[in-house]
């Protein structure tokens, strides 16, 4: 569920109970308003009671502060005193927001399991009169006038996940899917990101999360494709990028489209592949290919074999990553690929999906079939994009795979526009020496809400994810704009 921004948005749990670290995952630290941290700033430590009154007289001047100001704030304390609650959410109602209450549904046992591992845990019978109050107030809060009461499960890690985020945290990102059954995920493919490059990158990223998409993928080359820009134009190392973009705290996917098996040992992609998923709790994917443009290569001294070879590349790519991110660091000699021992260090907490980016129809769809979890395919022409799907389906049929499990994702390219006349100067804009209206049917250019109509077309033609790059896409700004595809 989307929480309405901005809002007052009021957390209720025992210690113990996920409260801060679901807070933390999904507001700037400036949102938050937290008694522990207040309690650290007029006392010794965030559990310094004796501070709890200074503590609270500063929340309070916070919470007001922000809220009269029609900021988002997040007001992390246990939440079980009624008369602050009610006063929260007069202080909302005056200003306009809507008022939010979060129930984190924490079971005791996780609670009293956290809570002793704290350097200074709460007493535990203090902590069972926190659990007892909370369960109590279920019923309460519903009947208390908040526009929206949302119950948060949130339950202990698996035990070979690193502590990073939890499950349900993961699973909360995987399930940005629109009211189309999709997910839109957004491709940066142009930087211009003028002096400031980490700037640029953190405003785009965390608008990309604001807008609602599942995540943000980049492509991997060495040198700006002609399709996207000039040779001299910036693009960035891709696993370079996308662990600055982890550091953000944001609820994306993160990953390559797609990285071709001729720029790196597949055990080093995999390597990095596994550490991007523990920096994110499993929020990692690989997107990979064969490689196509010769020029990168030789421009870096890479070897650029025949395409036969690629594709075989390809395959022991896949297994290769397969086996490294598997339990246990023992020997692996199946499917023409051997090695000694497969000690992988961070582990990704979860499955790390591997998209395989092509759309040949008589080995690379075959490979996504016999190996991928998905294929990424182009949206140009839909009788051609359904072709494709019916090929890599026939070959799941002849692999013996279920076709539910690799999924279809596709790569669009569009134009979106505000309005008609804001997609006509777009591509008036981009067309160079194509004619207007060829350039507009193949950049399928139109609106927002032309282009969820559209959508809806790949949803049925059997599509589960969209990565979205446009031309146009300069800023955080530009990102905001493509919001209404998520809804």
């Amino acid at each position: 569920m989307r929480l309405p921004d901005p809002a007052l948005v009021v957390l209720v749990g025992a210690a113990g109970s996920g409260k801060s670290t679901w807070a933390q995952g999904r507001y700037r630290a400036e949102e938050i308003v937290s008694s522990d941290a207040l309690r650290a700033v007029v006392g010794s430590g965030p559990s310094d009671l004796d501070a709890s009154n200074d503590a609270f007289a500063l929340l309070e001047t916070i919470v007001a502060a922000r809220l009269g100001r029609g900021l988002t704030t997040v007001v992390d304390t246990l939440g079980t005193d009624a008369e602050r609650r009610r006063g929260w959410r007069a202080a909302a109602a005056a200003s306009g927001l809507p008022a939010v209450v979060v129930v984190l549904d924490t079971s005791d046992a996780e609670c009293r399991r956290r809570n002793a591992s704290r350097d200074r845990p709460v007493p535990a019978p203090v902590l069972a009169g926190q659990l007892r109050a909370v369960r109590d107030l279920r019923a309460e809060l519903e009947a208390e006038g908040w526009d929206l009461v949302v119950p948060v499960a949130d339950e202990a890690p698996a035990p070979d996940a690193p502590d990073v985020l939890g499950p349900a945290a993961v699973d909360a990102a995987r399930d940005r899917t629109n009211s189309l059954g999709l997910r839109v995920l957004l491709q940066v493919s142009r930087f211009p990101w003028g002096e400031d490059p980490l700037a640029w990158l953190t405003e785009v990223a965390r608008a990309a999360d604001e807008a609602g998409f599942a995540g943000l993928a980049v492509m991997d080359h060495l040198i700006q494709i002609p399709q996207v820009g000039r040779a001299w134009d910036s693009i960035p190392e891709p696993w370079v990028t996308l662990g600055a973009v982890a550091g953000l705290g944001t609820g994306l996917e993160l990953g390559t489209l797609c990285t071709p098996v001729t720029f790196r040992p597949a055990g080093v992609t995999a390597k990095a592949a596994a550490t991007l998923s523990a920096l994110t709790g499993g929020r990692a994917f690989v997107g990979i290919g064969a490689g196509w443009w010769e020029r990168e290569h030789a421009a870096y001294g890479l070897r650029f074999p025949p395409p036969g070879e690629r594709l075989d590349d390809l395959e022991r790519a896949i297994v290769t990553m397969r086996a490294l991110w598997a339990p246990g660091t023992k020997p692996y000699d199946e499917a023409g690929v051997t090695l000694p021992e497969t000690t992988c260090y961070p582990r990704p907490p979860s499955p790390i999906p591997v998209i395989v980016g092509g759309s040949g129809e008589r080995r690379t769809l075959r490979i996504a079939a016999r190996l991928g979890d998905a294929c990424n395919l182009r949206t140009t022409d839909h009788d051609v994009l359904e072709r494709k799907i019916a090929v890599l389906r026939d070959h799941c049929a002849e692999v013996g795979r279920d076709p539910d499990e690799v999924a279809v994702t596709v790569l669009d390219l569009p134009v979106v526009g505000r309005d008609r006349d804001d997609v006509w100067s777009r591509v008036e804009r981009h067309r160079g020496r194509t004619a207007a209206a060829t350039y507009a049917a193949t950049t399928h250019a139109g609106t927002v809400a032309e282009h969820r109509d559209r959508y809806g077309g790949l949803a049925a033609a059997g599509v589960s994810t969209v990565f979205l790059a446009t031309r146009d896409l300069d800023g955080p700004d530009a990102v905001l704009d493509l919001a209404g595809l998520n809804a």
